[in-house]
């Protein structure tokens, strides 16, 4: 790993209510992350890996155990405090694009920055930045409805590239694309976090994510059974 770890877990618990009963959907889970990894949660439906993504994302929080992201207690944060990492620091891309259905591309990216105190010239650099970034510079003034399901993903990951976060979290992002698109928005995620050494995170089962990271961590019933560095993914 590059530099200090960025994320740290330790002996992560969580448990959930179903019913009068209570599920355990990560156990005693220990792992950590350096600044600049392209890693990935793999395991079944069940194995934790979307909890896991949540808890680092500050969506939800541990019922045992430790997880610190950025140097920041997740457990600690107040629901304000949690808003402003996410806000500042963490972008999301999600397998269903989330993108506003009434709003034009370049508007669905600027959506990330309208809560930091940036000027109007400012969001535009960024935007456009971004919009590069991903290859759709041409399609600023379309709305979700005009564009195909690879260009919708594209958006997402500009929206959640557009604030240069340290780290993305990313849940099934090719869960709805054929292959070519995929591979397209994977390899557009490898540039920038080669480029900007942003810390991406991936939960998956899909064999062309698996492809494209540098690390795989296997889940099974909320543990890991596997850590593995891949030294033959693609570029």
């Amino acid at each position: 790993m590059e530099n200090s770890s960025i994320i740290k877990i330790e002996k992560l618990v969580k448990r959930f209510h179903v019913g009068k009963t209570e599920f355990t959907a990560l156990n005693d889970l220990s792992v950590s992350f350096g600044r600049g990894e392209f890693a990935g949660f793999v395991g079944p439906s069940g194995s934790g890996k979307t909890t896991l993504l949540n808890i680092i994302g500050s969506l939800d929080s541990p019922s045992e155990g430790e997880v610190d992201v950025l140097g920041r207690s997740v457990s600690s944060l107040t629901h304000k405090q949690s808003a402003k990492l996410r806000n500042k620091h963490i972008g999301f891309i999600f397998q269903t694009y989330n993108l506003l259905p009434v709003y034009t591309v370049y508007e669905n990216v600027e959506f990330a920055l309208l809560l930091q105190n940036l000027s109007g010239s400012e969001r535009k650099k960024a935007v456009m930045d971004a919009l590069e970034w991903v290859g759709l510079t041409d399609k600023v003034k379309s709305k979700p409805a005009m564009l195909s399901g690879g260009e919708c993903q594209r958006v997402a990951v500009a929206r959640s590239m557009v604030k240069r976060p340290e780290i993305v979290l990313a849940d099934e992002p090719t869960a709805n694309l054929d292959s070519k698109n995929s591979h397209h928005i994977l390899q557009t995620m490898k540039n920038l976090n080669r480029e900007l050494k942003t810390t991406f995170i991936f939960a998956t089962h899909d064999e062309k994510v698996m492809q494209y990271l540098n690390r795989i961590i296997s889940l099974e019933d909320g543990k890991v059974v596997k850590d593995e560095l891949i030294t033959d993914s693609k570029n």
